[in-house]
């Protein structure tokens, strides 16, 4: 999420009434979640064991809990709520904007798109030329729909990230999602799709790829282009599609991992780890396939050599 003007860090420290480390004179483009900080970002660690990676990150400015040195180039500014502070600047810059009207007045939508009736487009959202959107679809706050874009009926686009931060008492307190969906030109999207936004960054559909109905794409995860995704599919949060992908039926893929450009993964397959680029792969968790294959014959033919050892 970038801000609409940068924040200078003696402003940020005299909001939040922080110990400043480091230099003092940078400014703040945007505020981010680790996996996705670029230069000039916020992101926070209030968990020690994290505070070497939050530093070693793009990050500029970082929010931690406690004192430590600070790398060239960046600044530290030490809080008692790290997360406290960058909420609150996620929920300034993004306030909740309720929906009062069908279509926001401050949403854009191009004069030749198609809006079926029950559309809901919710503020700042922009659809682009010869869109189709179906009956019954909502569009949530920030989303960016490319040119000749289709949405089948009663698919949501750009809802809240699943994403809780839990508490020294089990609870658990939302994040305030300040990162969009961003869905390329010629993307086709089916009938009771799900695609959340990103915490503080963007969730991307490539241009030309292409998705079945009842699919959901997790919070900042980045489909490539040309990807072909058949029904049930599901993705996790922050994983990466490479260009030219598909995902067969009921293929269910991880949080973070990385499926490489030109994979194949075939119907009910499970993916927990990442996987390389061109290759075919079945089973759960995922192998390549004929790897697997040789496996379940050797499984299929494990009660007879067991009997002959009886």
């Amino acid at each position: 999420m970038k801000f609409p003007h940068p924040i200078p860090v003696s402003e940020l420290a005299a909001r939040f009434q922080a110990q400043v480390i480091g230099d003092a004179g940078l400014t703040a483009t945007g505020i981010n979640e680790i996996h996705k900080v670029e230069p000039g970002d916020i992101a926070f660690s209030d968990v020690k064991k994290y505070f070497e990676k939050t530093l070693a990150s793009s990050a500029t400015v970082i929010l931690l809990n406690e004192a430590v040195e600070c790398p060239p180039g960046k600044v530290i500014l030490v809080v008692a709520q790290p997360f406290e502070a960058y909420d609150s600047l996620v929920r300034e810059f993004r306030p909740f904007e309720p929906i009062t009207q069908t279509i926001s007045p401050q949403a854009e939508v191009h004069h030749t798109a198609v809006i079926e009736p029950g559309v809901v487009i919710a503020a700042h959202a922009k659809v682009g030329a010869y869109c189709h959107i179906q009956a019954n679809t909502y569009i949530g706050e920030y989303t960016i729909i490319g040119e000749y874009v289709s949405i089948g009926p009663n698919s949501t686009i750009g809802s809240d990230a699943f994403y809780y931060k839990k508490q020294a008492d089990g609870s658990f307190q939302k994040w305030r999602s300040g990162g969009r969906v961003l869905l390329h030109d010629r993307v086709d999207i089916g009938a009771g799709c799900t695609v959340n936004k990103g915490v503080s960054g963007d969730t991307i559909i490539g241009e030309g790829s292409k998705l079945d109905c009842q699919i959901h794409i997790g919070h900042g995860v980045v489909v490539g282009k040309n990807c072909l995704f058949a029904a049930q599919v599901g993705i996790g949060g922050k994983t990466i599609i490479e260009d030219n992908v598909v995902l067969y039926g009921q293929v269910g893929v991880a949080q973070n991992v990385t499926i490489g450009k030109g994979a194949i993964v075939l119907a009910t397959s499970g993916v927990s780890k990442s996987l390389d680029g061109g290759k075919t792969y079945f089973g759960a968790p995922a192998e390549e396939i004929r790897e697997k294959y040789k496996e379940l014959a050797a499984l299929r033919m494990l009660p007879g050599v067991i009997n002959k050892l009886k």
